[in-house]
């Protein structure tokens, strides 16, 4: 199933499912009214504690009677409690950057001041002089897990969803770590909504590609990852506790503007699409400010 965060027509804030073919949903209110369920206000609690299992079982008796572009969507899960993402994943961007891919995750932490909706503007500060889009595979968290084999890693992955780790590469070159030039506000679109997992019989083969103003600048697959998610997984449980609501971010393929002869950053008025197979499409344009 497909779960969106939501402001409805009435611009109050709730949660929905999503149609099959991403094109209409169906609100926590009606839901409820549906399916006799009282499911829960909060988003997480819906996900994590149970009640979208409820709601699996009545499934045929929803109604998504309203198109997608009437509601605005919104980060998709509010205040996750880590945001992990990783560098140099994909045997293809390691190449470009010259570097050798590790065996090990290369982690950083992304604020989560950084998240943005699927489809608002990228705020970048007017110093930024070396703007680059990255399209990522994001893992969200179900359930609490630690030191997990790799063979019980996906146990704890609710579902997945796409995420753009913009990054300010003048900043992450001058500072040698990445931290501030991919933590700026706003720097972190995702969404458009979460998938479950069951929709997603086997996240190390879906398409990515990213579009800017209409041209295509990346084009891979999830299977070209030097790390597969459950490696990665199992890796950062070896280090530390997973908690429902975390989003791990698996990196980028190759096609982003740093490694091209003569590097096409971002300007002011670009507008970036980022689509996954099975995941959807997110658009935003890039602000300077």
């Amino acid at each position: 199933m497909k779960i969106a965060r939501i402001n409805d027509s009435k611009f109050q804030e709730t949660y929905a499912l999503v149609s099959d073919d991403g094109k209409h949903l169906v609100t926590r209110q009606e839901i409820q009214e549906q399916t006799g369920i009282p499911v829960p206000p909060s988003i997480k609690d819906f996900m994590f504690n149970g009640w979208l299992d409820e709601v699996r079982k009545a499934k045929d008796r929803l109604t998504y009677k309203h198109r997608v572009e009437e509601a605005e969507l919104l980060v998709p899960i509010p205040n996750p409690p880590k945001i992990v993402c990783l560098a140099f994943n994909y045997y293809d961007h390691a190449r470009d950057a010259g570097l050798t891919p590790s065996d090990e995750p290369v982690i950083f932490l992304k604020p989560r001041t950084a998240l943005n909706k699927p489809y608002g503007e990228v705020h970048c500060p007017s110093f930024v002089t070396r703007l680059d889009y990255e399209a990522e595979l994001a893992v969200v968290i179900g359930k609490q897990a630690k030191k997990l084999s790799e063979e019980d890693a996906l146990d704890c992955v609710f579902g997945y969803m796409i995420f753009h780790d913009v990054s300010a590469r003048d900043i992450q070159f001058k500072d040698k770590q990445f931290t501030r030039g991919k933590g700026i506000d706003t720097f972190a679109p995702c969404g458009p909504w979460i998938t479950t997992k069951d929709e997603v019989p086997d996240p190390q083969n879906l398409m990515i590609t990213t579009k800017v103003n209409s041209e295509t600048r990346q084009n891979s697959s999830s299977s070209n990852m030097v790390l597969s998610i459950r490696r990665i997984i199992s890796g950062l449980t070896r280090t530390m506790t997973l908690e429902p609501g975390d989003i791990i971010s698996t990196g980028t393929p190759a096609g982003v503007a740093m490694s091209m002869k003569e590097p096409r950053y971002l300007k002011n008025g670009d507008v970036v699409e980022i689509a996954i197979e099975r995941l959807g499409v997110i658009r935003h344009k890039i602000i300077f400010q």
